[in-house]
């Protein structure tokens, strides 16, 4: 790929944009899908050959670590996303100073191990800081091919790199727990991902910055992308509280149980959301956002993810601890009963990221990041407020406070183009009901049923699992078309889900923001806000 004309312009995407767009989500959605069976395998294995302890003491440096290493990935690229006259000479800018503040905070946060150490009393903490601190300059050496690629709907590319860096990562975390490196086997992974990224960029973009020149609109892009990583700092610090809190006034190994059933939490969701962000934002962007059509798209992006959010929140709630005894083993128990408590936010948690695409696709990352410190606000004092309890308090301080925040956020951020709330609660408040009463039924059933498949083994919490989610499933999509009055939900999903098929044939009557709308915010919480 050349992403600039002679002329230094951006190149345009070659072919239709809603085509393209269609087809890189349904690419994004596929990488996703197989990054999470990468996940589950490294979580499953990984589980088995290290301890709580290890993942726990990794947990506590990657904290603060993460938050550096997305300085240029959540900001310069929305940037390159959202400006309108691109060109050679601002990307080549955006490169060296994403680059040059990437190389300073890496040598920062290397120095700061000790620091680190003496706040979490565990002398291991500043090992792992200087090695976890190489990701940072590896990740900030690809942002900028990353989102070019992503500007020129070169989606399907991007998830082939993911992909192949994901499983790299994943085989030498594998290979070295085998061999005995404790901790230091998830400190490698941590590094390999970054460093397979970086390379698989720079081959499929094909682009060399040149060297910073002045340029009228660099000051501009810059603040632009400092107000989205503003956000994103205010964003991150309210969804790694929790970590910091856990791994300071418990331990490593209670930090490691924690981390393993918020995992799972944001792995539910971030199936659906996370990973199509900037499929999402591109799409939104190009209409007006105070027309009928972009409202119409909105709208049914909540009425999707409400359908798949409500219904996976409220399963998961009633079979969490078994999944998570099932994977991981029984000496993870204590996980599987902190997460019956993130469940009932599941749901709720994929709307309130919908919040940031309307902020983004209408130019006003400013707005956002003024929301991310009311979140931060009340996140933070409902973690201090509930972290008597525990983990378990954490947990339901986390359910409570997207419960809380959606309706308001969602006003705020559609305050600019005159969109209320109304038109998202009649899109979802009948999913919400349904899943409630279906979970309801199913809890109740199980009471009844359930001593046939008492035990911890392999066979009774299969089953355990299966038949639950299947009378749950049964029950929900009943009274999802019992409330709708038919079936037109399920119609819609399997229409989208036709719509991302790589071969499919796309009807104009379904036009790609339909889809890409309904599913994804940003890449912060990917791997940072919503996965940590």
């Amino acid at each position: 790929m050349r992403p600039f004309e002679k002329t230094g312009a951006f190149r345009p995407s070659e072919g239709p944009i809603r085509d393209l767009a269609v087809r890189g989500a349904g690419a994004i959605l596929f990488s996703g899908g197989v990054g999470t069976v990468l996940h589950v395998i490294a979580a499953i294995t990984l589980a088995r050959l290290l301890t709580p302890r290890d993942f726990g003491v990794v947990a506590m440096v990657t904290t603060f670590s993460l938050l550096l290493s997305n300085f240029g990935l959540n900001g310069f690229t929305e940037a390159i996303l959202q400006f309108e006259d691109l060109n050679d000479v601002l990307a080549s800018n955006l490169f060296w100073i994403n680059l040059g503040v990437g190389t300073l905070l890496t040598f920062g946060f290397a120095a700061s191990g000790s620091l680190l150490a003496r706040f979490y009393k565990d002398p291991v903490v500043a090992h792992v800081a200087v090695g976890t601190s190489i990701s940072i300059f590896l990740t900030s050496a690809s942002v900028e091919h990353l989102a070019l690629l992503k500007r020129a709907m070169r989606f399907s590319a991007v998830s082939a790199n993911d992909i192949v860096a994901r499983a790299v990562s994943v085989v030498i975390s594998i290979f070295l727990a085998w061999r005995g490196w404790g901790y230091w086997a998830l400190v490698a992974g941590v590094i390999a991902a970054p460093l397979s990224t970086s390379i698989g960029a720079w081959i499929l973009c094909g682009w060399l910055p040149a060297f910073p020149r002045r340029a009228a609109n660099t000051p501009s892009m810059v603040r632009f992308a400092m107000h989205v990583y503003g956000r994103f700092t205010v964003n991150y610090f309210s969804r790694n509280t929790d970590n910091l809190l856990v791994g300071w006034r418990f331990n490593a190994q209670a930090l490691g149980f924690y981390k393993k059933a918020y995992d799972l939490f944001a792995l539910s969701a971030g199936l659906l959301v996370s990973p199509l962000a900037n499929v999402a934002i591109a799409a939104l962007s190009r209409f007006n956002p105070r027309s009928a059509e972009f409202r119409r798209y909105l709208v049914n992006a909540f009425t999707v993810l409400a359908f798949v959010g409500m219904g996976m929140g409220a399963n998961l709630t009633l079979v969490g601890r078994d999944v998570i005894r099932l994977l991981l083993g029984t000496k993870w128990e204590e996980s599987g009963r902190i997460f019956m408590f993130f469940g009932p936010g599941i749901g709720i948690m994929m709307l309130y990221f919908t919040h940031g695409w309307i902020h983004l696709s209408i130019g006003r990352a400013d707005r956002w990041f003024r929301w991310g410190m009311v979140e931060l606000a009340v996140t933070v004092l409902l973690f201090l407020v509930c972290l008597r309890w525990g983990p378990i308090g954490i947990a339901v301080a986390w359910t409570t406070s997207f419960w809380i925040l959606t309706i308001p956020a969602i006003w705020y951020a559609g305050r600019p183009i005159q969109f209320g709330v109304t038109p998202m609660l009649a899109a979802t408040w009948k999913f919400v009901l349904a899943s409630a009463l279906a979970a309801c039924a199913s809890a109740l059933i199980m009471q009844r049923v359930g001593a046939v498949f008492l035990g911890n083994g392999l066979a009774p919490t299969a089953a355990r699992i299966a038949i639950t989610s299947a009378g749950f499933s049964i029950l929900y999509l009943g009274l999802v078309i019992v409330l709708h009055r038919g079936c037109a939900p399920l119609y819609q999903l399997a229409r989208l889900v036709r719509g991302m098929a790589p071969a499919g044939k796309l009807q104009k009557s379904s036009p790609i923001p339909k889809m890409a709308c309904a599913i994804g915010e940003s890449a912060a919480l990917a791997e940072s806000g919503v996965g940590k």
